[in-house]
């Protein structure tokens, strides 16, 4: 055999490449990441869905270590800023899921270094299961230097957060998946054709470590996260370097601020036992 068919021979073909592309592609049912972005308009409740439904599937199809209880009865916080509740309210716990919304804590932050301070400090916690932060636009606090000390802080301690970035540019982060979300139409019910679809995204993954980028369609079947790859025909509609008008001040540099937040454990009658 002469040297160029040697050569050949040990070149991975075409449909070897499209198969390793397509086995790299993100899907449902991955161990979460240390740390998520989710860009998604504040004029919609998108982002936030969208947040908890992928950080709900990784949390369900996360790798047990020997000797864990089979069920994990482990909190959840929810960080918002006072500016993120009024584009989209507070979580509703009687709309969460069975599994998480007896052991919601939820804690509303005054400011943006607030609400960092209150993420980082929640994913130091072993026993918080997963921890979900909303924050509008690109607050000066929230620089790369910021993002580096959440991700280095996910990864020590096994705590993934997911952040939500209302009407926010995509700046510098050192966040492993960043997503841009927006509402999709829902599929019609099976049984009753009036009665509401389930939630569904067209949701954007745009930078990743370990997955090339793509588009899906996200919705939920039984409690299960369901993504249909689909090939854009056109660009979603979501602003590239240019941030919304955001009703957020931005903190002065270099100004010290005391830890202001309101923290809420809610019980299984959804009353406050704390806060």
């Amino acid at each position: 055999m002469s040297r160029s068919a040697m050569i050949q021979d040990s070149l991975p073909t075409a449909a070897q490449l499209a198969s390793d592309a397509a086995s790299q592609r993100w899907q449902p049912g991955l161990d979460a990441v240390a740390q998520s972005e989710i860009f998604a308009a504040g004029r919609e409740g998108s982002g936030a869905g969208a947040a908890l439904a992928l950080a709900l599937d990784a949390w369900r199809h996360r790798v047990r270590e020997e000797g864990e209880e089979a069920e994990d009865r482990r909190a959840v916080v929810w960080v918002q800023t006072r500016a993120a509740v009024k584009r989209g309210g507070r979580p509703f716990r009687a709309g969460l899921p069975q599994e998480i919304r007896h052991r919601l804590i939820h804690v509303l932050a005054e400011k943006d270094e607030d609400a960092l301070f209150a993420l980082e400090e929640a994913v130091r916690c072993r026993d918080i299961a997963f921890v979900i932060g909303e924050i509008v636009g690109s607050p000066r606090a929230l620089d790369f230097t910021a993002s580096r000390r959440l991700t280095l802080a996910a990864e020590k301690y096994g705590v993934p957060l997911t952040l939500v970035r209302l009407d926010g540019t995509r700046d510098l982060s050192s966040a492993r998946q960043r997503w841009a979300v927006q509402a999709a139409p829902s599929a019609r019910p099976k049984w009753n054709r009036q009665a509401p679809g389930t939630p569904a995204w067209q949701a954007e993954l745009f930078r990743a470590r370990k997955h090339p980028p793509g588009l899906w369609r996200l919705s939920e079947d039984s409690g299960a996260l369901v993504a249909e790859r689909q090939i854009p025909l056109c660009v979603p509609e979501v602003e590239e370097g240019r941030a919304k008008s955001s009703n957020v001040a931005a903190p002065s540099p270099g100004s010290a601020s005391s830890f202001g937040a309101s923290v809420a454990i809610l019980s299984p009658d959804g009353e406050r036992v704390l806060g």
